[in-house]
């Protein structure tokens, strides 16, 4: 989106596909999921009203419209993509194939996950947290336009400071919103780690691949002390 109210903005996108093309060079497998909130502010006004599965339903198809337009980015940047879908759009993607999935990873494909779950009342942080732990990720790598994880909104509250990493339980405690609480049960239940980091950021993906500390490490890892000392700001 950038600076847009809504919908895409090229240089973002074109940004964005620079950022994975340098990861995918770097030997490393990919798979994205994308969500629709830039596509689906611009139709947020006409939403109000409707019920909830209408308006979700909505919210994938606004996801599949920011997925074409990554691949479309990806493949001019010279990386092949594939793009499957969770609802059946046979002429622009292919049915999400837990197996073919990983086929395309191997063969160093990026894939794109769009739709959702393919069902309302489901988020995009609870689509990612599924795919994830369907395709045996090592991590997610939760890109957002902040720095990590941090005490308070540091967008609201200039005092809050970031961690450096933080025990999952510890999350939940302090009700710091990583992702919503279906999200984040699915990632705690079989210990995904998280790592949240600003996407904004040019190189941070590159960095993090490599194994640089960027951003926030959400673990599970059971230790005496489970919470790290918020970093410096």
């Amino acid at each position: 989106m950038g600076n847009k109210a809504f919908g895409i903005d090229p240089e973002v996108l074109d940004a964005y596909a620079n950022e994975i093309r340098n990861v995918i060079a770097a030997g490393v497998e990919l798979a994205i999921v994308i969500g629709g909130g830039n596509i689906f502010r611009g139709v947020n006004n006409a939403t109000k009203g409707m019920t909830r599965s209408h308006a979700d339903y909505m919210g994938m198809l606004a996801t599949m419209i920011n997925a074409m337009a990554l691949q479309d980015a990806l493949e001019q940047a010279g990386v092949q993509t594939r793009l499957q879908s969770s609802l059946n759009m046979d002429e622009i993607a292919e049915p999400f194939i837990r197996r073919r999935a990983l086929r395309h990873l191997e063969k160093g494909r990026v894939v794109i996950f769009g739709a959702g779950t393919g069902n309302p009342y489901f988020t995009t942080d609870t689509a990612a947290a599924l795919r994830a732990l369907e395709i045996d990720a090592d991590v997610i790598l939760k890109g957002t336009r902040v720095d990590g994880v941090f005490t308070a909104d540091p967008e609201k509250d200039s005092t809050a400071k970031q961690y450096q990493s933080i025990h999952g339980d510890h999350v939940i405690s302090k009700n710091l919103k990583v992702m919503d609480m279906t999200a984040f049960t699915l990632c705690k239940e079989s210990s995904m780690p998280i790592i949240v980091f600003n996407m904004d950021t040019g190189g941070n993906l590159e960095r993090i691949v490599r194994g640089e500390p960027v951003g926030t490490l959400v673990h599970w890892e059971a230790t005496e002390n489970t919470e790290a000392a918020p970093a410096t700001v």
